[in-house]
């Protein structure tokens, strides 16, 4: 499992009967989550000490109870290149906050690469007029976690979103995080349709990241089934790469598409460029019980 077991904003205090108790900074949430079905005493006395709880319904979805949480606030992370990334986040439908705070595992993966990379062409371009940037596609970008590192470790990243106010969200969360002048492009999109457009433009990246929901639907009612849609995706968006990429990462929700899907997925569909493929689970650190809380899974292709 690749452990987020870096963060200082943000923890997992316990979790039982199907909910995890949270630390975002300063203010503890209580939040469902269907991967915790075990059943332990609750000894830590934040149990008692909550800012908001999310009550899921049994007829589906849930309601947000507040007792003392402010409308918005912000959490910082320091990634292992030593670049400090700050999120904003605010309570919203559907349990959520604005941020998957288990996929620094993949930020401090790639944030790597990618300024090994920026450092490596840098050094190659001296007595040249530029060097070539490190492109990197992020679909399915959500709040812009990945953009937002992948920026800040020197890429040159489009960010890809249905949703108009998520791309907003990302925007401020890259004008905190001080990278307001970073060469992010911000599409509002549909993600398959935009690679295909790409693909016909003849435009290439040396990176690719993709977050796909396991249901969703498009800016004019497109239907997203994870399960339907994923590999002909994969198998898009390498066509996008180019000649020698760098990384390749699929994120996953969806408890059918356990890591070796994702690996079997990666690997078939990426088979010309050789390369490294791993896949893994993604979690949490548990700080009472010691244990680490699943939460979903990742697939990793990269230039050996």
């Amino acid at each position: 499992m690749w452990i987020a077991d870096h963060w200082k904003d943000y923890e997992v205090i316990d979790c039982t009967c199907g909910e995890k108790l949270e630390r975002w900074k300063k203010y503890i949430l209580l939040r469902p989550d269907p991967q915790v079905i075990w059943n332990t005493k609750r000894n830590n006395k934040n149990w008692k000490h909550l800012n908001a709880h999310y009550h899921r319904s049994s007829k589906g979805g849930g309601e947000w109870e507040f007792f003392d949480l402010p409308e918005e606030w912000t959490i910082q992370y320091t990634l292992p290149i030593e670049k400090t990334l700050t999120f904003h986040l605010k309570p919203f439908s559907f349990k959520h906050t604005g941020l998957f705070p288990e996929q620094a595992a993949n930020w401090n993966w790639f944030s790597q690469l990618i300024a090994k990379e920026v450092e490596k062409r840098g050094k190659a371009a001296i007595g040249k007029d530029a060097s070539h940037p490190v492109k990197v596609l992020n679909l399915f970008a959500y709040t812009g976690g990945a953009t937002v590192s992948a920026a800040a470790a020197g890429a040159h990243v489009t960010h890809v979103d249905a949703s108009k106010g998520m791309v907003n969200w990302a925007k401020e969360n890259a004008v905190s995080s001080g990278l307001e002048d970073a060469p992010i492009r911000w599409l509002v999109d549909d993600c398959k349709k935009f690679v295909e457009r790409e693909i016909r433009r003849g435009n290439h990246y040396d990176a690719i990241i993709m977050d796909p929901p396991s249901y969703g639907r498009g800016p004019k009612g497109e239907i997203w089934k994870i399960e339907e849609a994923i590999y002909p995706l994969i198998e898009l968006c390498a066509q996008l790469l180019t000649d020698d990429p760098l990384f390749f990462l699929v994120n996953s929700y969806t408890t059918g598409l356990q890591p070796a899907v994702l690996h079997y997925m990666i690997s078939t569909a990426l088979k010309k460029y050789g390369g490294v493929v791993e896949a893994d689970e993604i979690g949490l650190p548990v700080t009472d019980s010691g244990l680490y809380l699943p939460c979903g899974a990742s697939g990793r292709f990269w230039r050996e």
